[in-house]
């Protein structure tokens, strides 16, 4: 959740984030005021409670009717300090539903909507087809004719948007993911295989249990979610600790299966493995100090960089507009490879300096120079995925239906060149 130091002493820097966004900025005077009944309550019940602690000692001095009529307002004290600490608490509860409906405070994001985004710089150049002479096929077609992606016997299977990748398919994303994870190991990056199932209050405390919840699957008789990013397991690791960062941001990799219901895109990309419910991902996470977001931020971004050019693709880097960053990201860079069969842009990757506000929720902080403890920032950002293999396949196609293996990639398919139709 946001600071409520910024909330009480900014609060237009907060409305202002909200109306960026395209949420409720009524929501900051909501809290405002719930904050306020809140400190009043239990500067009543701070007050009462000294009293009540007088009275004691006078009662045991008194005697007759001045010890009858301490009694009486002993009893009345413990009635109204009763009653404020309710209300300071029903205030407290007011107060934290309202904060968790805040979104992140948004930090340099263009405003506007899905359709807003700033280019930041395009890197490659997409292939003419036309002038090599012949007609791309799109992924799926590449991908049936390696014997390499199996929709249809994954909608036998598991039903729509699931897929078998088998041969040449299988082997392709492990060595994405393996390339991934060796480059985050060669950063520094610690290797992490993270849980798919996290608790409710892990899933609520990274953001995803808002806007976005109906994309979330629950397994309800175990109350228990799978999550869509190992983001959420890593969040959760050190929650509730405190964590050293006096040698710089602490780093992991985490390698896992994610799940989404992808409730909202009805109707789009059915066609293939672009948007699907499973999917593998190899995704970085950053615990760093507050000051030090924005660089690790920019550092991530060059880490995806890097891999995009071991994959050889054209992509395209944007500044994601605040209507379209997620709850807990105050500013997102997509890179964006070019789909030739679509004619557009696809995302592969994305990363989000999330600030302190995962870190505030979950309770993760450091210990400063001077002996308190403050709020870390988290950011993320995504290494490789199974989405990867669309592009891979399109970019790199030759005429015969053919997938030429990208240098970076090779040693990780045991030094394979091409990928050939099966016969």
């Amino acid at each position: 959740m946001i600071d409520l130091r910024l909330l009480r002493d900014n609060p237009d820097v907060v409305r202002a984030s909200q109306l960026a966004r395209g949420d409720d900025p009524a929501l900051v005077d909501i809290a405002l005021d719930a904050d306020a009944r809140r400190r009043s309550s239990l500067a009543d019940f701070e007050t009462l409670r000294a009293e009540q602690k007088s009275l004691g000692k006078k009662v045991a001095q008194a005697k007759g009717d001045e010890k009858q009529a301490l009694l009486a307002r002993t009893k009345q004290l413990a009635e109204e300090v009763k009653a404020r600490q309710a209300d300071a608490a029903e205030g407290a509860a007011e107060l934290d539903e309202v904060m968790y409906r805040i979104a992140n405070v948004v930090d340099g994001a263009p405003v506007g909507g899905e359709d807003d985004y700033l280019v930041v710089k395009h890197v490659g150049t997409p292939r003419d087809f036309a002038a090599e002479g012949f007609e791309p096929r799109d992924h799926l077609a590449l991908g049936e004719g390696l014997k390499a992606i199996d929709t249809q016997r994954g909608a036998k299977v598991s039903g729509a948007r699931f897929y078998f990748l088998t041969g040449v398919g299988a082997r392709l994303e492990l060595a994405l993911l393996n390339a991934a994870m060796d480059q985050a190991v060669q950063a520094g990056f610690t290797p992490v295989i993270t849980p798919t199932l996290v608790k409710p209050e892990t899933m609520r405390g990274t953001g995803f249990l808002g806007a976005h919840a109906d994309e979330v699957y629950r397994l309800e008789k175990d109350d228990l979610y799978l999550v869509g990013t190992s983001e959420v397991a890593l969040a959760g690791y050190h929650a509730d600790e405190i964590i050293d960062l006096s040698d710089g941001p602490s780093r992991y990799a985490g390698w896992s299966a994610c799940y989404r219901r992808e409730a909202g895109s009805a109707g789009r990309d059915t066609r293939g493995i672009i948007r699907v419910h499973q999917f593998h991902k190899v995704e970085m996470f950053s615990y760093c100090r507050p000051e030090d977001a924005s660089a690790e931020h920019q550092r991530l971004l060059a880490w995806e960089e890097a891999m995009l050019a071991k994959a050889e693709l054209p992509y395209r880097v944007i500044d994601t507009a605040a209507g379209d960053l997620g709850t807990s990201a105050a500013r997102k860079f997509d890179c964006e490879a070019w789909l030739p069969t679509q004619n557009r842009w696809l995302e592969l990757t994305s990363t989000s300096n999330c600030t302190t506000f995962q870190a505030r929720r979950l309770g993760v902080r450091e210990r400063t120079e001077t002996g308190d403890t403050r709020t870390v920032a988290t950011l993320n950002g995504t290494l490789g995925t199974t989405r990867w293999i669309v592009a891979i396949l399109e970019n790199h196609q030759q005429p015969d239906g053919s997938v030429r293996v990208p240098v970076g990639l090779r040693p990780y398919l045991g030094g394979l060149e091409v990928l050939e139709p099966a016969s």
